[in-house]
């Protein structure tokens, strides 16, 4: 009798609740900069300030604060999962009312497809850099944007069954585990506005038909694309069961009983299409829609309204979807369907601004600046796509005429560094050009055929609009392009050394990139300020993430020494050291479920009506959290041009960096309407950063090493 081995899928801890003790401890040291600044030329001294946060910390802990750390640790008992998931996610994303166009979606610039039949030259910086992409029709619209489409949308698609069947990252480890419950959330789900706190739409399994679709947006047009036909017996010969197989542990009734294995109770499984049916159904959906706009005009720009401040975006699909039954069954399916798949009708070049550095500013090697800006603002959004969206998607591809593509989508569901997973894996092959036939864009083919929406594989969502929708539409559109226009947005490329050569000098490459912004940030503003980091706490279930706070003792007392001339290269360097090894124990913490800010907010989330402390009272507590330089490194970035998110405060920046071996890319974002910062300044600060620190470790004896050794260095490792 043969038996089929299954090994048990890996196990991950519960996320602990922290010591309250050691939570306030760390906490207190966590304000020794803020108060050694405010102690300059203070009445009080620094002694003083730190010993009466020191008494309300004790009061703290042996009063309320003990009594509200017995209720967290209640309901963490009470909590299927942990006791952070309602706490944070609820204050952190879905009960803020900002936009979440540029202030919370993050973005993804892709490389270009090297076999663009057309690739573009190096150093191009007018329109016609991307004017080389035959125009097959009128509407703007490329054959290759849509077999550039066709194949991403079909390379994320199949990395998310790849994910499901075990075949890549299988959950026999702990980071399978978590990939798995990652990149699930990024498919099948939307955020729905509602009036004071958002809520997250439950994940639709594949036996929901609307779950096997993509939602398609053509010039402002909605579509929905079906991504999985359904096989039979026949169909498929011997090799019946194309759906995702069950989990290590799991059964296949489990699986029936949750709705994510259709095969199980019909004799048919389903399978993902093949690009060259994406590409069929993607070039008919473009033809349909361009036959559209000449015909009956403009299509409703109901995507816009989902860039707008939440409440009156939740009023306005509450009036939207009153209107007409038709609306309310679009919305299910855009909600429902596994992502957006946007295709524009412009290529955006960017207007220059005007200079406000005197700092050296670096060009990129192999591409202008102006090319690499236009491209990111382009997938950041901009006013002539911004209406070609839907927001609340957690993950939507673009491409637009030339070929450039990215990826951008909403954040609750998931960090930024799993949909930069899934965007490698979807660009690191390029089009495979022998899957599609050579038949372009047909411009006469203007209508939908009558033949049956099952049979074609797409169908239209159409939105049925009154008067109110069309005024909102119009005052959304003014409003959105008020965020475009206030967003200061640009990526530094650093490409004189990267993670390499800092790990060969022997520092923690996140931890070395950390210190030079915050020399960065002084430089600027002779100012220091609350720094965010994002920590992934993923070695636990449902583990998400936990701030760094990266503004030490340590880090402050680094960047005093780099602006004093007076100081040796030897003491810079110590210091240097100190500050890279505290921020590396501020890490480990942060990761290890041992942080400060998710327990501290915890805490404060059990204060019942009438109860204060004077810990949380305090100015400094607020102060503290002001994350005015707001950052998050995630991978070596080899396929993507660059990356993004926005800064939370006018004069703050949003920072997402790559580090790579050889280089360092940032992706920087501010507010013109700000008058502290300024995006272009701080590249060059970051610039000049990087290349000051550099000299330091290079004039201490001992820790110099060559561009030669580090050649011979890396060649002993393969």
């Amino acid at each position: 009798m043969n038996h089929t081995f299954t090994p048990a899928a890996a196990v991950l801890p519960r996320l602990p609740v922290p010591d309250l003790r050691k939570t306030i401890t760390k906490y207190l040291d966590s304000l020794r900069p803020f108060l050694l600044e405010d102690a300059k030329g203070a009445s009080s001294s620094y002694e003083e300030a730190f010993a009466l946060r020191e008494k309300w910390a004790d009061e703290f802990v042996s009063g309320i604060g003990g009594v509200c750390q017995e209720r967290l640790k209640e309901l963490d008992r009470n909590s299927p999962d942990n006791w952070l998931d309602d706490n944070f996610w609820l204050k952190s994303y879905l009960q803020w009312r900002a936009p979440l166009l540029i202030n919370s979606n993050w973005w993804l610039v892709f490389n270009d497809d090297a076999l663009h039949p057309s690739y573009p030259s190096e150093g191009r910086t007018s329109h016609s850099d991307y004017d080389h992409a035959h125009h097959d029709f009128s509407g703007g619209y490329t054959d290759w944007q849509v077999r550039r489409a066709a194949w991403l949308a079909y390379r994320t698609l199949e990395f998310k069954d790849k994910i499901h069947m075990q075949e890549l990252h299988p959950v026999t480890t702990r980071t399978g585990v978590w990939i798995q419950e990652s990149v699930s959330n990024m498919f099948n789900r939307a955020r729905i506005p509602q009036p004071t706190c958002d809520v997250l739409s439950p994940i639709s399994p594949l036996s929901d038909p609307l779950a096997r679709n993509i939602t398609v947006i053509v010039d402002d047009w909605f579509y929905s694309l079906c991504a999985y036909d359904i096989v039979t017996d026949t169909d498929a010969g011997t090799s019946t069961n194309t759906s995702p197989s069950p989990s290590p542990g799991e059964t296949e009734d489990e699986k029936e009983k949750d709705g994510s294995n259709p095969s199980s109770s019909s004799g048919s499984g389903l399978k993902l299409v093949s690009p060259q049916t994406l590409h069929s159904r993607l070039k008919a959906i473009v033809n349909d829609a361009v036959g559209r706009s000449k015909r009956i005009g403009p299509a409703p720009q109901i995507g816009v309204l989902s860039a707008d401040e939440r409440d009156t975006w939740a009023s306005n699909l509450e009036h939207l979807l009153s209107i007409d039954p038709q609306n309310r069954e679009t919305h299910e399916s855009i909600v429902k369907s596994l992502i957006c798949l946007c295709l524009d009708k412009e290529t955006h070049v960017s207007i220059t601004p005007p200079s406000s550095s005197s700092l050296p500013l670096p060009q990129p090697s192999t591409i202008s600046q102006l090319t690499l800006d236009s491209h990111l603002h382009s997938i950041r959004s901009v006013p002539s796509n911004v209406s070609n969206r839907f927001f609340d998607k957690p993950s939507s591809l673009i491409v637009d005429p030339s070929g450039r593509a990215g990826a951008m989508g909403e954040h609750s569901p998931c960090d930024a560094l799993v949909p930069s997973i899934v965007g490698e894996y979807a660009v690191v092959e390029h089009v495979d050009m022998d899957v599609y036939s050579d038949e372009g864009l047909d411009a006469d083919e203007g209508k939908a055929k009558d033949d049956d929406e099952d049979d074609r594989g797409w169908k239209r969502l159409d939105w049925v609009v009154d008067e109110v929708v069309e005024e909102a539409t119009m005052k959304a559109r003014e409003r959105a392009e008020g965020v475009i226009r206030n967003s200061d947005d640009s990526m530094l490329w650093f490409e004189e050394y990267g993670s390499d050569w800092i790990k060969s000098v022997g520092f923690s490459s996140d931890a070395y990139i950390q210190m030079a912004m915050q020399l960065a940030w002084y430089r600027t503003t002779g100012t220091f300020t609350a720094t965010y980091e994002t920590a992934l706490t993923r070695m636990f279930n449902k583990g998400r993430t936990e701030t760094i706070r990266t503004l030490s003792v340590e880090s402050r007392a680094f960047v005093l020494a780099m602006v004093n001339d007076t100081t040796s290269p030897e003491t810079k360097h110590h210091l240097l050291q100190r500050a890279v090894q505290k921020h590396t124990s501020l890490t480990r913490d942060a990761a290890t479920g041992r942080g400060i800010d998710r327990h501290l907010l915890g805490l404060r989330s059990m204060l019942r009506p009438g109860e204060q402390s004077e810990l949380f009272d305090d100015p400094l507590f607020a102060k503290s959290q002001e994350w005015r330089l707001s950052t998050s490194g995630l991978s070596a970035g080899h396929h993507f041009r660059g990356t993004g998110f926005g800064s939370g405060y006018e004069n703050g920046y949003g920072i997402n960096y790559l580090a790579a071996p050889s280089m360092i890319k940032f992706g920087i974002e501010t507010k013109f309407s700000g008058t502290e910062t300024s995006t272009e300044i701080f590249k060059g600060a970051i610039y000049i950063a990087l290349r000051d620190m550099k000299d330091v470790i290079l004039h201490v004896p001992d820790t110099k090493i060559s561009h030669d050794q580090l050649s011979i260095s890396r060649l002993s490792r393969l």
